[in-house]
Order: C-alpha cells, then sequence, then structure tokens
C-alpha cells in the first residue's frame, strides 16, 4: 500500500501538494507545534511542522544560502548575527562560512525543533554546536526588545505566517529588530511567495517602509515550498539593495545555488509581483 504525505495549507485556496512516503521515521507534538520526518522517494528524508515542509535533504541548501548569503554579503563586515528561528541550523551552517562572523545567537521558540534536527539533520544541525553560536529558547520579538543596537544581521528564518510564527509578520516585530540592529545592520525575513501570497507581501510593505529607509524583496526557487519559490525582504537603514555588487572573493567555497550572479538576478521580479513590493520613490 502506497503512503503519500499531502500538504494541506493551501488547500481552502484549492492547492495541495503530495509526496510519496517511503517510511515514517517519528511523529511528536511539541508544546507549540506537531514535528513530522518522513522518508520520501524524490526528496530524501523530510521535516514537516504542523504538516507544512520545512526541510529537505534534497532542497534546503536553495533556501538556507539565499536566507543568509544575500544579507551576509550585502554587509561589508558581518561580526554578530542573530538567527530567529532557524531551529534546524541550515542558516546558522551559512552565517557560519563567512570568517568575519565572531557570534552567532540562536533564538529559537521551540527546543524540540532543534533536538529533532540534531537527531534526523545533522548535516544542517551540528552547526549550531559552533563554539560561536549561542542558543536562547524565547520569543524572538522579545529577544529582540533586549538586545538593542547589538546585531550587524538579523535573519528570520520562519514558517509561515500561522500558529506560533504569526507575530513574526506584524509592524511591533519589525520595530523591535530595527531596535536590535547596529546603524549599518541588515535584516533578512522569510516573506512568502509572490505567485500565492501577494496580500501577505502587500501588507508587509504597507509599514516597512515606515521603519527601514532601505529596503526589497527577493526570492529564490525551491521545489517543496508552495508555488516552488520563496520570498525575503530586505531591510537595511544604511545599505540600499539593489546596488549591492557582491565581492566574487568573499563567496563561500562549495556553494549549490548562491552565486554573484544569483544575488543580483534575485531582485528581479516579474511584472505582476513588482505590484505587492513599495519601491522606493
Amino acid at each position: 500500500m502506497e503512503i503519500w504525505y499531502t500538504e494541506k495549507l493551501e488547500l481552502e485556496k484549492g492547492r495541495a501538494v503530495s509526496y510519496r512516503v517511503t517510511k515514517t521515521i517519528e511523529s511528536l507534538q511539541s508544546p507549540f507545534q506537531k514535528i513530522d520526518i518522513f522518508e520520501t522517494q524524490s526528496f530524501g528524508r523530510m521535516f514537516t511542522l504542523d504538516g507544512v515542509t520545512m526541510v529537505t535533504n534534497k532542497d534546503e541548501h536553495s533556501y538556507h544560502e539565499m536566507i543568509a548569503h544575500i544579507p551576509m554579503m550585502s554587509h561589508p563586515n558581518p561580526e554578530s548575527v542573530l538567527v530567529i528561528g532557524g531551529g534546524d541550523g541550515g542558516t546558522i551552517r551559512e552565517v557560519l562560512k563567512h570568517p568575519s562572523v565572531k557570534e552567532v545567537v540562536l533564538c529559537e521558540i521551540d527546543k524540540a525543533v532543534v533536538d529533532i534536527s540534531y537527531k534526523y539533520f545533522p548535516e544542517c544541525a551540528d552547526a549550531m554546536k559552533d563554539p560561536k553560536v549561542i542558543h536562547h529558547y524565547d520569543d524572538g520579538a522579545k529577544f529582540a526588545r533586549d538586545n538593542k543596537g547589538r546585531f550587524d544581521v538579523i535573519l528570520v528564518d520562519s514558517s509561515d505566517p500561522v500558529g506560533p510564527a504569526e507575530v513574526l509578520f506584524k509592524e511591533p516585530f519589525f520595530r523591535d529588530m530595527a531596535s536590535a540592529l547596529k546603524p549599518t545592520g541588515i535584516i533578512a525575513t522569510q516573506a512568502e511567495s509572490f505567485w500565492y501570497h501577494g496580500d501577505v507581501i502587500t501588507s508587509l510593505f504597507e509599514f516597512i517602509p515606515k521603519i527601514f529607509p532601505e529596503y526589497g524583496y527577493y526570492y529564490t526557487t525551491i521545489p517543496t515550498y508552495p508555488s516552488g519559490i520563496i520570498g525575503f525582504t530586505f531591510l537595511s537603514n544604511a545599505i540600499d539593495p539593489y546596488s549591492v555588487t557582491p565581492d566574487p572573493k568573499r563567496v563561500p567555497k562549495g556553494l549549490k545555488y548562491y552565486s554573484p550572479e544569483i544575488h543580483k538576478a534575485a531582485f528581479v521580479l516579474p511584472e505582476f509581483a513588482k505590484a505587492y513590493i513599495k519601491r522606493k520613490g
């Protein structure tokens, strides 16, 4: 008998995606969310939260490289980095590839995500054992409020805006993050798909220009996320994302997705998507 896992987050809008499961490895309920680990035919090991795909062996690099290296390569000397969410460790793995980094603070609300990632996704999670990484299991907004002016780069590696991640798409949280940045700091946040979530993106860019003088939206391709792409906000007080020219000498070795050419191209959007993102006058 064949077993299929179907991601149903978009079901009420007539959309779903299914994967053939060869083995259910582990299921548990944390204090915050349901966690499942599957072995799939096409994408290898898969990690889901509340029935939504977070990580697979096959394509995780396209997400983790792009949420990390676009802001890291745009900052002249990133030393202190905050990762909110990201308990699988993949974003931290990419951040640590930059030799300028002196500390990475992980602020993950659900310790069970970290624990199960150590167990089943060591290729991502083992980076969290690096001595430069400081672990906090707390609310990301509160942590940002309590650490004013501390970080060069803040990365919000969140799930979709439902459940415990809903607050991470609201204006107060973005103001808290702005207060935690150094003057030349950069923020990148998971910001959904322009194919499916134009309303979410539009709502973000209604308040973002009130907080940050420099901002933009970029995206990556990833087959296991809704519509096959996922976008990110780029936010800064000083660095215009559209004028950055990445230095090829700073690109970490062995990357699978990011390149200086991809960096520039990721900000080029199809015509219909431009309507969701405000641009400076």
